[in-house]
Formats: structure tokens, C-alpha cells, sequence
């Protein structure tokens, strides 16, 4: 932190060029590595915003409570870019309050931090609608400036659920190739783009069907058992134990992932954490960390807080959801199914 005798970096926010064109939307960065914060405001720079300040974290905890004051970091800036890999006390005081004053003010909050810290930005982090990135590189970084850009302009959250998850795929499979052009010279594995299970129309029902027509109304039958959680284990374990014999990017499949994982967490009476969650994805954290941001607005999943701990948060299904899988496995398991297989 050798940067904070100084209010604020001035290599940004001071001259004529882009940064500080006008009318454009103002951008404030807070993160302990010099290199970074100069990435940072290089990128948002280029894609059209007004750096207004950089500094290091200390600058953000000056905001905290008890931190005596501070600068207000959403003061004057429509997004605030945190990278914040060790999260510990201070620091997630400080992003409890960015959040508040995020969801106050309508700013956009994009947070990068490492996975051994994710549960507990992600818990402190449920006001704003904050995008975390997990140790992102620096085209992620990009992307969600992009994001951001494209949900202010767009209106995204009006969008169809099926268009809306068309975009989270579209915005997956740019992530891949920017990663894959990233990886060129390091040689490393990059996961394919990825699809769902699920099909969603545009009043955000699952699939079609679930309903049968009674004269003039719509009646829905009653939900059958949820599979054993056994069985939903072992099929896990089927699909974890294809990688080991087939390039694994050829099955990458998050959302299918991750809703198996919870579907037999609720029956084994278990809590997942988002940490978990990623892992159960088999996708990077950052993309799996999409996938849970949309299928969380689409109604498929919901937040559930510590009550032990309100800085902890975990992920469960919905009772949508509940109700998807569990016709789901009653139709595939149903003897007719069977039969019709065999055949």
C-alpha cells in the first residue's frame, strides 16, 4: 500500500483524452497492485469511461464504518472496480458498505477476488447485484466492463429468459475464446463453451408441458417424490468419469452441473456453498458465478443466508426449481422411459 499518501492516482483522471470525455460514465478502481489499477483504467479508458480516481484498498476502507470518513468511492462514479484477493475483516466491512451505497445509488459493482475468499465476498455482497470475478484475466476483466456497458444500454434484465440465457451463452463462449487466445503461448486448457439442459420461455416457465388442460383450466399435477439422492450422486459420478477417458470440454454443461449438486444436497439436507457450487460446475468460478447470477433471476435458485453467520450465504433451489426436477426424473425414470429405451 506505498500509494496512500496520495488522495488518488492522478495518471487517469487528469488531461483531455478519453478518460475524461464528457458525459461519458465515470469509473472508480480500488486495488493494491499498481500494475492492475494501470490495466484497470487502460481497459475502462478504451471502452468509453471516465476514469474518475484509482487508489489502492485503503482508500475504500477510509469508507467503512469507523474508517473516518473517506472519499466515497460510488460518490461520483456510476461502477466501482474492487480487486480484493485476501478478504479479511476490514476489508469486507468495507465492501458490506460499497454494497449498501452501490444498491443506493444504482452504481455498478464488479469485484475480483481468489476462490480461497469468494465465500466471503459473495456473503457480503447481496445488495447490488455486484458481478465477482475469481481471479479473472484480464480479458474477463473486459468482458464484464462490457457487461456492465451492455445491461446499462440494453436493458437486459427485460429481455426474455431464453434470450437472456442466449446472452450468458454468447458472453461464455467470447470469455473461451479470449481465454484460448490468452493461452496460445502458455499452452494451457481452456473448457469448450457451454449449454443447458433447460429450456425457458418468455414468462420463465421451465420446458414445456408440466400442465395438463381440464375443460378451460390449466391444472398442474401434483409434484412427484425428488429423486434419491443416491442416485443423483451416482449419475454425477457417471458424468465426472467421462473426463477420464474424453477430452472433458466436450461435456461441460454448468448449469445442469450444479442444479444436480443441489438437487441431492436438498435431500441429504445439506448446505452448498457458492465455493462448492463453482466446483460442482466444472467451469472456471467467474463463468460458473454467471450461471448462478441468471439462474438465480430466472427463479431457478436462490440465496440463503447464515443464520449463525450473516456474513456466510449459501445456495439452494427454488421451489420452481424443486418441482422442474422432480417431473424431470419421474418421466426419465417412469417405465414407460424404461421401455421406450430398450427398445
Amino acid at each position: 500500500m506505498g500509494d496512500s499518501a496520495a488522495p488518488f492516482d492522478h495518471s487517469f483522471a487528469a488531461g483531455s483524452g478519453p478518460e475524461r470525455r464528457a458525459g461519458a460514465p465515470a469509473v472508480s478502481i480500488f486495488a493494491d497492485r499498481g500494475y492492475l489499477r494501470a490495466e484497470m483504467a487502460e481497459d475502462a479508458a478504451a471502452a468509453g469511461l471516465r476514469v474518475a480516481q484509482t487508489g489502492p484498498l485503503e482508500r475504500l476502507l477510509a469508507d467503512a464504518p469507523g474508517g473516518g470518513g473517506g472519499t466515497g468511492a460510488v460518490a461520483s462514479a456510476e461502477l466501482v472496480l474492487v480487486d480484493c484477493p485476501m478478504a479479511e475483516g476490514a476489508q469486507l466491512a468495507a465492501l458490506s458498505k460499497l454494497d449498501l451505497d452501490a444498491a443506493r445509488t444504482g452504481a455498478a459493482l464488479v469485484v475480483s477476488t481468489s476462490m480461497g475468499s469468494l465465500d466471503d465476498v459473495f456473503g457480503c455482497l447481496d445488495q447490488s447485484d455486484a458481478q465477482i470475478l475469481v481471479s479473472p484475466s484480464r480479458a474477463e476483466r473486459v468482458i464484464a466492463l462490457g457487461q456492465v456497458l451492455a445491461r446499462a444500454g440494453a436493458r437486459v434484465r427485460e429481455l426474455s429468459e431464453e434470450d437472456r440465457l442466449s446472452l450468458l451463452r454468447l458472453t461464455d463462449q467470447v470469455t473461451q475464446i479470449a481465454q484460448k487466445l490468452e493461452a496460445l503461448s502458455s499452452g494451457q486448457h481452456v473448457l469448450s463453451p457451454s449449454s443447458t439442459v433447460f429450456r425457458f420461455d418468455a414468462a420463465g416457465d421451465l420446458g414445456e408441458g408440466g400442465a395438463e388442460r381440464l375443460g378451460d383450466r390449466l391444472v398442474k399435477p401434483p409434484r412427484p417424490p425428488m429423486p434419491d439422492p443416491r442416485l443423483v450422486r451416482r449419475i454425477i459420478r457417471h458424468r465426472q468419469a467421462r473426463a477420464r477417458f474424453l477430452p472433458a470440454d466436450l461435456f461441460a454443461d454448468p448449469a445442469w452441473d450444479m442444479l444436480l449438486d443441489l438437487t441431492a444436497a436438498r435431500e441429504e439436507h445439506t448446505r452448498v456453498s457458492v465455493t462448492s457450487l463453482c466446483i460442482a460446475s466444472g467451469v472456471p468460478p467467474t463463468t460458473a458465478l454467471r450461471w448462478i447470477g441468471q439462474m438465480t433471476e430466472a427463479g431457478l435458485l436462490q440465496r440463503l443466508e447464515d443464520e449463525t453467520d450473516r456474513r456466510r450465504a449459501f445456495i439452494t433451489l427454488t421451489e420452481k426449481a424443486a418441482d422442474a426436477i422432480a417431473r424431470y426424473f419421474a418421466e426419465v425414470l417412469s417405465p414407460a422411459s424404461a421401455a421406450a429405451a430398450v427398445v
